[in-house]
């Protein structure tokens, strides 16, 4: 995928009647289909069942099997419940039959009420102070480890630029945070509520691992570490736009017993806070890696 518009086509599954839906698969650099893509597809299949006046603002979910990318995925939708300012839906995502994927969302019609809201961290640089992956990938690629060359070099709808750019050849311990800048690349055009949310589910599921990792770089990384997202949780606040930098600032306050678990905030660049994520990891050293986890 080179561009939004090749975004928007993905996650916009066929209807196959009754609640039933199925999609498609591009990858990322992985053997398995990627989590954000499910999660944001699974959030498609829901909206379609939801009335024009509720929109998303929680998500819970698990992830259950690796995905296969050769074959589609079916997506079932249960309407839980609508209530007078509530909807509920559950999706179940499958392929052969086998369940990879479960996920609650809860929609709500617009209401006024108290707000307040975390403040965006002070002195971080900014976009155009920092490296892209596609700039890293022209600089650095005849110094990287083949497999993060490779995962570089995919073509992706999203420009991604950290704040800080660990040196894979001397990797050393670092705080257990992360702080990626991220824009849409193509022609931006007018996309409504629904959308941006599907699209904002699936990058929450880029580099969100990357805070609980941090703290013991220095022994084990994404080529001697199996890694899995386990869990993912989403809660939307406010409207946005894609037409600048957005900023995801995570954190991980806690690894042990092979899991991590990172959470963030997606702030759009006036510091405006748009969204929450939580996401539970596993974190394996190959050691000690099973088929299943």
């Amino acid at each position: 995928m080179k561009n939004s518009k090749e975004l928007i086509d993905l996650l916009n599954l066929e209807n196959l009647g009754n609640d039933n839906f199925s999609g498609n698969s591009v990858t990322i650099g992985s053997p398995h289909v990627f989590g954000g893509q499910v999660l944001a597809q699974a959030v498609n299949a829901a909206y379609r069942t939801i009335p024009e006046n509720r929109f998303l603002h929680s998500l819970h979910s698990y992830f259950l099997e690796a995905g296969d990318l050769t074959i589609p995925i079916n997506y079932h939708v249960a309407e839980v419940r609508d209530g007078g300012s509530f909807s509920t839906r559950r999706v179940t995502a499958s392929q052969n039959d086998k369940t990879i994927f479960i996920m609650a969302a809860s929609f709500h019609k617009k209401e006024e009420g108290f707000e307040h809201q975390a403040k965006l961290k002070t002195g971080i640089k900014q976009p155009e102070e920092l490296l892209s992956w596609d700039d890293m990938l022209v600089q650095f690629g005849d110094f990287l480890p083949k497999s993060m060359k490779y995962f570089l070099s995919i073509e992706r709808p999203i420009e991604f630029k950290p704040v800080r750019i660990p040196n894979p050849l001397q990797p050393e311990n670092l705080p257990a945070n992360e702080q990626v800048w991220f824009r849409l690349k193509g022609e931006q055009q007018k996309i409504d509520f629904r959308t941006k949310q599907e699209i904002l589910t699936y990058i929450s599921d880029y580099n969100v691992l990357n805070a609980a990792f941090n703290p013991n770089a220095s022994n084990y990384n994404f080529g001697n570490t199996q890694t899995a997202s386990l869990d993912h949780s989403m809660w939307f606040f406010r409207d946005f736009d894609f037409d600048d930098w957005m900023l995801f600032s995570i954190e991980s306050p806690n690894a042990f017993g092979a899991k991590g678990l990172s959470k963030g905030n997606i702030f759009t660049r006036d510091g405006t806070l748009v969204a929450a994520v939580a996401q539970e990891g596993l974190l394996r050293p190959k050691k000690a890696v099973s088929n299943k986890h």
